[in-house]
C-alpha cells in the first residue's frame, strides 16, 4: 500500500476558519471498472457510428450521471424491451439479460450490440453449464438487481435466490446432493462468504465456480476501504443509490466501525457529517465518474480539508476488448477526407 500526496484539485477559496490539518484519504483503486468503461464506450461509439436515436435497455450503468449524460447525446433509456421500435437498434445494459429478452428483441428485429460485462457473462455461461448438467442452482445475489434478473432467466425451473444466510434454511432442493451455486458479481465479499459457508453446511456436496463470481473491481475496492477504514473518521463512498457495490462499500466501512455514507455527489454531503471529523476517506463504486469525485474532493477543501494524500492499496490494469458488432462497425465507418491547405 502506497500513499501519495497529490496536487490538490482546482478549487475555490478553503475556509480558513477549520483546521488545516484535516485531510483526505483518496483510495485507489476506485471508481469505473473495465466493464464499465466498455459499456459507456459502446455507447458513445454507437451514437457517434450510427446517430441517434441509440436505445438502451435499463441504465446502462448504475450511475444517474453517466446516465443523464449519455441521454443528452441521445441515447434513449428504456425498461423494457417492447418498448424498442421494431427495427431499431438496441444496447443490453453491463449487467446482462436473459433470455427471454434475447429472444424479443430477435421477434422486434431489433439490431442488439451487447455491453454485457464480460464477468457477468461468466456467470450466465456457469449457469446453463450446471443446469445442463441437471444440478439444482442456487443463486446469492439481490432479487431486484438487474444482473440477478437476467442470471436467473438463464434456467429459472432449477433456480432458486437467496440473499442472506439465514433465506438458506428455509431452501428445499429436490437432491441435496445434486446443488450447485453461483453469486452476483457486485456482492459484498464479507457476505457472500457467510452465505456460501451457510450453503456448505447445509449442502455438503455443493458445488460452486471454479473461480470466485465476485468481480476484482469489486474486491479490489472493498478491501482498499478495509485497509484505510481505520485510518479515517469517515468513509464517503460516490455512487448512486442503485448501485449494489456502491452500497456494499458503505457496508464494508460501518462493519468496521467507520462512519460511512453514499453519496451522489458533494450537494448530498451533510455538513453535520464533518463535526469532530479529521480524517475523511474517499472512494468511488465501480460506476461513478470520476469528476463526481473531484467534486466531492473541492467541496472538502473548502471546508478546510487541505491535505489529500492518494493511497494505493493495489494496482489495476484490467481491459475489456469491444463486442464484435462495435468493432465491425468502427472497421467500416468511412474515412474522413483529409482537410485542404
Amino acid at each position: 500500500m502506497t500513499a501519495t500526496t497529490l496536487d490538490p484539485f482546482t478549487a475555490g477559496p478553503t475556509d480558513n476558519s477549520v483546521s488545516a490539518a484535516k485531510r483526505v484519504l483518496l483510495l485507489k483503486p476506485r471508481g469505473f471498472c473495465a466493464g464499465v468503461v466498455r459499456a459507456i464506450d459502446i455507447v458513445r461509439i454507437a451514437l457517434e457510428t450510427f446517430g441517434a436515436p441509440i436505445y438502451v435497455r435499463k441504465e446502462i450503468v448504475h450511475n444517474r450521471f453517466v446516465v443523464n449524460e449519455l441521454a443528452g447525446k441521445g441515447a434513449i433509456f428504456v425498461d423494457e424491451i417492447d418498448q424498442v421500435p421494431e427495427g431499431m437498434r438496441v444496447i443490453y445494459s453491463a449487467h446482462g439479460v436473459s433470455p427471454a429478452v434475447r429472444q424479443r428483441s430477435k421477434d422486434l428485429k431489433l439490431k442488439v450490440i451487447d455491453a454485457t460485462c464480460p464477468l457477468v457473462t461468466k456467470v450466465h455461461v456457469e449457469a446453463v453449464k450446471f443446469a445442463k448438467q441437471g444440478y439444482s442452482l442456487v443463486l446469492v445475489g439481490h432479487r431486484d438487481h438487474d444482473e440477478i434478473e437476467g442470471t436467473f432467466g438463464e434456467a429459472p425451473e432449477v433456480t432458486q435466490i437467496v440473499s442472506n444466510a439465514a433465506e438458506v434454511k428455509s431452501l428445499e432442493i429436490p437432491d441435496p446432493d445434486h446443488v450447485a451455486y453461483l453469486t452476483q458479481t457486485t456482492l459484498s465479499l464479507d457476505e457472500a462468504r457467510d452465505i456460501i459457508h451457510a450453503l456448505k453446511e447445509k449442502f455438503p456436496n455443493i458445488v460452486g465456480p471454479h473461480s470466485q463470481d465476485i468481480c476484482y473491481a469489486t474486491e479490489n475496492r472493498q478491501t482498499a476501504v478495509k485497509n484505510v477504514a481505520h485510518n479515517a473518521d469517515l468513509v464517503l463512498v460516490v455512487g448512486s443509490n442503485n448501485s449494489s457495490n456502491s452500497n456494499r462499500l458503505v457496508e464494508v466501512s460501518r462493519n468496521l466501525g467507520t462512519k460511512g455514507y453514499l453519496i451522489d455527489n458533494s450537494e448530498a454531503i451533510d455538513s453535520a457529517w464533518l463535526e469532530d471529523v479529521s480524517t475523511v476517506a474517499i472512494t468511488a463504486g465501480a460506476s461513478a465518474p470520476e469528476i463526481l469525485v473531484e467534486d466531492v474532493v473541492n467541496y472538502l477543501r473548502q471546508k478546510g480539508f487541505a491535505g489529500v494524500e492518494e493511497v494505493e492499496v493495489m494496482p489495476e490494469n484490467v481491459r475489456f476488448g469491444l463486442p464484435p458488432e462495435i468493432v465491425q462497425a468502427i472497421a467500416s465507418a468511412p474515412v474522413p477526407a483529409p482537410a485542404s491547405v
